[in-house]
């Protein structure tokens, strides 16, 4: 594409055309029609174009890139980038303009308040997952339970919800990510009735210092046994209690997995997407967290032959994440040698809760099958 460069005529072309806009850019009829992201085919995988009306921004994306700034066309309010995409990715993304941070207001997919969610044409389909603005509410669980002191002090409001009338609990870390981010109790209902998903009963638990609470100690999953899930319990919410799935991601998966590892009455069923294998202790005070020894502490401890005949186990990682990959790969082999019944997954994404949504649906229920 031609860039007429700040501060030059703009250009009489329809500069956009490629990407299926009209008129000139910054004119009245190209506004109205504004609508990205949007991808064309180049070199394997795709030329995504984003626009910003108004003023400098840069791109913030999740995890996949660095911030990419944004150009402006000629000089109209037109900002925009043609950000070079890879094959099969999906990925949160906000602007950055100055200090504020903000969803794309051309894209209707958001999640949150701040974020935006972009995939390339070849990315899977993610079916039970509505298109959510920035503006939307989503809906809450109409049961709060109050958790108070305890082990891990301080106190958390937790959420349950029954979907199809309740059933196994779901233990959802990160819980509050999946009630304001991503509508995680919309989705479970869409899966259960399309038959994809037996009916399960949500607990969305929320974390206050994710480094502390998911790395590989007790006291979370002490509380987990003896105050939350007796908690869940005197909700009246009905709930199976001898089935219990753990689903979390990144430092979240790492605790679901050291939870099936040291817990193993209380946890026998786990969904891990990006799993933060390469934690060691002391490993987040690095300056290269991931850099290592490969599986981190949870490889070491696997190498001690514990015996996971009881656990299903569901592992998935973004198959653009290049270097969690070995570390997954490790985890994944040394969990099927000790015994476990293994699933093993990648989705079109990288470091990402986007990306992840599709595998925690899938991933639990076949952790329930």
């Amino acid at each position: 594409m031609t860039d007429p460069g700040s501060g030059s005529a703009p250009a009489e072309v329809n500069a956009f055309a490629g990407f299926g806009l009209p008129g000139r850019p910054g004119s009245d009829e190209f506004w109205a029609a504004a609508r990205t992201p949007v991808s064309v085919p180049a070199d394997g995988g795709w030329l995504t174009l984003f626009l910003w009306r108004g003023s400098p921004a840069d791109i913030g994306f999740e995890s996949w890139s660095p911030p990419i700034p944004l150009r402006r066309w000629a000089d109209t309010d037109c900002w925009y980038a043609e950000v070079r995409m890879p094959a099969r990715l999906r990925v949160t993304y906000r602007f950055l303009a100055g200090d504020a941070a903000c969803a794309d207001p051309f894209n209707p997919a958001g999640a949150g308040a701040d974020r935006s969610i972009a995939a390339t044409p070849d990315a899977p389909a993610q079916p039970h997952w509505p298109v959510i603005g920035p503006d939307d509410v989503l809906p809450l669980p109409r049961t709060r339970l109050r958790w108070a002191g305890g082990r891990l002090g301080g106190r958390r409001t937790v959420r349950v919800h029954p979907v199809g009338g309740g059933g196994p609990v779901v233990l959802l870390l990160d819980g509050d990510d999946w009630l304001h981010l991503h509508p995680a109790m919309t989705a479970f209902e869409s899966a259960v009735a399309a038959g994809e998903l037996a009916p399960v009963t949500l607990v969305f638990l929320p974390a206050k210092d994710r480094q502390a609470e998911f790395g590989c100690r007790p006291e979370l999953w002490e509380a987990v046994r003896d105050e939350l899930l007796p908690l869940v319990a005197q909700s009246g919410v009905p709930a199976d209690l001898d089935r219990l799935v753990v689903a979390g991601q990144s430092l979240g998966g790492l605790s679901a997995m050291y939870a099936a590892l040291e817990f193993p009455d209380l946890v026998s069923r786990i969904a891990c997407q990006s799993a933060s294998f390469w934690w060691t202790p002391g490993a987040l005070d690095l300056a290269d967290p991931l850099g290592g020894p490969v599986g981190g502490a949870i490889a070491a401890r696997l190498r001690r032959g514990p015996d996971l005949s009881a656990l299903r186990c569901a592992f998935d990682v973004g198959e653009h994440e290049a270097r969690m990959l070995p570390h997954c790969e490790l985890a994944e082999a040394l969990t099927e040698r000790a015994g476990a019944t293994v699933r093993v997954s990648r989705s079109a994404s990288d470091h990402d809760r986007a990306g992840w949504r599709h595998a925690l649906l899938r991933d639990v229920a076949w952790a329930l099958a």
